[in-house]
């Protein structure tokens, strides 16, 4: 069998993905916070980046040094030398000649608000150095740190730090005594084994000690804390209440035997068992209701997470405007006194990696307007379609998917669901992440649409409006919608008032 080598032609179409392009699509799906990391990150990798400064903040030589830098692109004149010189010398007479040896930089020349104000430390009085600095406490935290400060033997100590690692984030015990128990003779056990010693009877923890540990805990702060279900948490935050208080032994008494009824919300068969009268009864619920059924979450701290509106959306002379926030990057551009170093024809090593960073940094200047362009494009188009809503609210709001903003700037959907990721619109009701404002659609009698938000706003208004003593149930709500000319099914509505974190009617049912 004989081999032949031959050459072949063929048409194909294919996408590449080019690095220009990978980074124009990495830009336009970063939050703002991101986008200004990587800006940052840019402007500290790249010389050919810098600030774009205000005018009057910059002084008449920078100023005439652009303006040649501009004019002759390919060589620095012997004038722009003389000029860079002399402002390098203005720049080093002003650094102090008697700087201490542990000077910072930051103790000579103050930034932000600081060189401003003219003083040194006037920044100092907003800064909150706990906020930034301080370490996020965990509920365990707190207990031990409890902990540390009650005289105990080395064995309840144990056993305490046993009982606080089965504290959950709401306060609750997630484990029964009896494990907590075995688990501590396990330790004990392998303990002894270790040292190859013999456990004695007597010094084996007996379950009586962990109940005893367990009732110390449960003084600690949060009121409740280390309970091992909510009957229990309620009536240790009761226990804890001053004996004057009023309708005390009535909450202890709903709380010890009838909670179950409390919860159903059967109240005519809590009072006949209780013996407690309707009138009677709204005070104890009201105590009750003062009680914390989570206590872990008063002590849980979370880091702040800071949301910057990308786009601004005001109505100017009966007329809803759309304007990129100014604040969320700072202004770069291409520094024209390094890219008048770059010449055209010289090949050398310095000049290439010149010519390289110039290029990546127009590339990068390139993508972050081809950013700020589209997200201002798609953000006039939600606007537009969504007036209704910026005028009346929520239940104003239109139907819109992904496919009708696309088609309106002419883009792929893919390209619209990037460009709506965590991207936010400030308005006069509010900072809405651009995704909001999409939504589904049901149909109505008249053949038109409604949203699903809008009817999500109908149901929260029909909840608050209802009357407490009977709530409205999802077929109801289902008959009043439809009653509108909106067709919508009850399992939908149930769908709708679970996402809106609403309970079902019965648990909405209250003593009036």
């Amino acid at each position: 069998m004989v081999m032949k080598t031959s050459l072949q032609l063929k048409m194909g179409q294919h996408l590449t993905m080019t690095p220009q392009l990978q980074q124009a699509i990495k830009l336009l799906q970063l939050s703002t916070l991101d986008l200004q990391q990587e800006i940052q990150q840019a402007l500290d990798s790249n010389p050919m980046l810098e600030l774009e400064e205000d005018d009057h903040d910059r002084g008449p030589e920078r100023l005439e040094s652009d303006k040649s830098a501009e004019r002759d692109s390919e060589i620095r004149s012997d004038a722009s030398e003389t000029r860079e010189a002399t402002e390098r010398q203005d720049s080093l007479d002003t650094i102090p000649d008697d700087l201490p040896v542990d000077t910072a930089w930051e103790d000579v020349y103050q930034s932000g608000t600081s060189s401003s104000s003219g003083s040194g430390s006037g920044g100092d009085d907003d800064y909150d150095f706990e906020s930034r600095n301080s370490r996020t406490e965990s509920l365990q935290d707190h207990l031990l740190w409890q902990l540390n400060l009650c005289p105990m033997s080395d064995t309840d100590r144990l056993i305490a730090h046993s009982i606080v690692d089965a504290v959950n984030d709401d306060g609750y015990l997630t484990q029964t005594l009896a494990e907590i128990h075995e688990g501590l003779v396990d330790m004990q056990q392998r303990m002894a084994d270790r040292e190859e010693l013999e456990l004695d009877d007597s010094e084996v923890i007996e379950l009586d000690e962990v109940q005893a540990v367990l009732k110390r805990i449960q003084q600690f702060d949060p009121p409740g804390v280390a309970a091992r279900d909510l009957q229990e948490c309620l009536l240790i935050q009761l226990l804890q209440l001053p004996p004057s208080t009023p309708w005390l032994n009535q909450a202890k008494l709903v709380i010890s035997h009838y909670i179950n009824l409390l919860g159903s919300r059967d109240y005519a068969q809590l009072m006949r068992r209780s013996r407690i009268k309707e009138s009677d009864l709204k005070d104890v619920m009201r105590l009750i209701q003062s009680l914390n059924p989570r206590p872990g979450e008063g002590v849980q701290t979370t880091d702040t997470e800071y949301v910057v509106p990308d786009v601004i959306v005001k109505k100017l002379k009966d007329r809803w405007t759309v304007e990129l926030n100014p604040e969320i990057a700072p202004r770069i551009r291409v520094n024209s006194t390094y890219a008048g170093m770059v010449k055209r024809a010289d090949s050398s090593a310095d000049n290439t990696y010149l010519k390289d960073q110039l290029q990546e940094a127009k590339w990068f200047l390139k993508s972050l307007q081809s950013r700020n362009e589209t997200l201002l494009k798609v953000a006039t188009r939600i606007v537009e379609h969504q007036q209704g809503f910026l005028d009346y609210g929520e239940e104003a709001m239109k139907p819109l998917v992904l496919h009708d903003i696309a088609e309106a700037v002419e883009m792929h959907e893919s390209t619209i669901s990037r460009v709506t990721t965590q991207k936010y619109m400030h308005t006069p009701r509010g900072v809405f992440e651009l995704k909001y404002f999409f939504s589904s659609h049901v149909g109505t009698e008249s053949g038109g649409e409604c949203s699903s938000t809008a009817i999500r706003a109908i149901i929260k208004k029909l909840v608050a409006a209802e009357s407490l003593k009977k709530p409205l149930s999802d077929s109801k709500i289902a008959s009043i919608l439809a009653d509108q000319g909106i067709n919508v099914a009850r399992r939908t509505i149930a769908k709708y008032r679970e996402a809106m974190s609403i309970p079902p009617s019965n648990e909405r049912k209250r003593l009036i």
